[in-house]
């Protein structure tokens, strides 16, 4: 059975979008067959993360008609398949954001776990992310700005009657100066699932068009994700031994390029 989880936050910054691309690469060494959608339709930038933006079909291009889902759906050399939305696109009015709940219909029993990338704020966007979707996440900061405005984004998705499956706290930086979890848990009312460590190769995975997951597998932020899809899997958190092959992963991406 499928399960569409959608990744939002109250605000932008807090790292949603890393939290989703390392998420699924996470689930996907736990052998979950896992889709990132770029769900952010009025910014989206799933494909400029990853490396996949000059591509004939989009998520974009599926609302508006043009193609079926899965013909914009391409596969990363981490394994995780990756329907990236149309960086050119700007408006709204544009698309049929009502026909994305029939077209994620074409994953249904393809593939385990969907993940889609909401748009930052509590706008059109963000709400549609939320309907869709079977359980949301919550990504948040150790901060009280970041805290309040998760509040806000748990009571829409309370209003449109969708379960918060968890939150996730990213950016922790260990100066003393973090918003504890039991005070976040406390003011929001549900279980930090995940806390992620600040990691400068954040930004290096962004370069090589990876997530740090892949990239740098054995710094803190990697295994912290790979905790986080254990309690979602809830399944007892293991550590590989042997250390992700990078550098064949960037050869075929450079090679290969990304497939249908």
């Amino acid at each position: 059975m499928t399960k569409i989880l959608s990744i939002v936050s109250g605000k932008g910054g807090t790292g949603k979008t890393t939290t989703a691309i390392n998420l699924a690469m996470a689930l996907a060494s736990y052998g979950k067959n896992t889709v990132v959608v770029d769900g952010n339709l009025t910014t989206p930038n799933i494909g400029l993360y990853l490396g996949v933006v000059s591509v004939p079909h989009t998520l974009h291009s599926t609302l508006q008609g043009k193609n079926k889902l899965l013909d914009a759906m391409y596969e990363h050399p981490s394994g995780i398949k990756v329907i990236p939305g149309d960086i050119g696109f700007s408006k709204l009015d544009e698309v049929d954001l009502e026909s994305l709940d029939d077209a994620l219909l074409d994953l249904e029993g393809l593939v385990d776990y969907v993940l889609v990338d909401g748009a930052p704020g509590l706008g059109e966007d963000a709400m549609k992310a939320i309907s869709v979707a079977d359980g949301v996440l919550i990504v948040s900061n150790p901060e009280m700005p970041a805290v309040t405005d998760a509040l806000k984004a748990i009571k829409l998705v309370n209003e449109l009657r969708k379960p918060v499956t968890g939150v996730i706290v990213t950016r922790f930086r260990g100066d003393g100066l973090d918003m504890p979890v039991k005070d976040i848990e406390r003011m929001l009312e549900f279980p930090v699932i995940g806390a992620v460590e600040e990691d400068s190769n954040v930004r290096k995975s962004m370069i090589m068009k990876n997530g740090v997951f892949i990239t740098h597998p054995e710094t803190k932020a990697s295994k912290n994700f790979k905790r986080l899809a254990a309690n979602l899997l809830d399944i007892p958190y293991r550590e590989d031994k042997e250390k992700t092959n990078f550098l064949e992963q960037i050869k075929n991406l450079i090679l290969n390029g990304f497939k249908k």
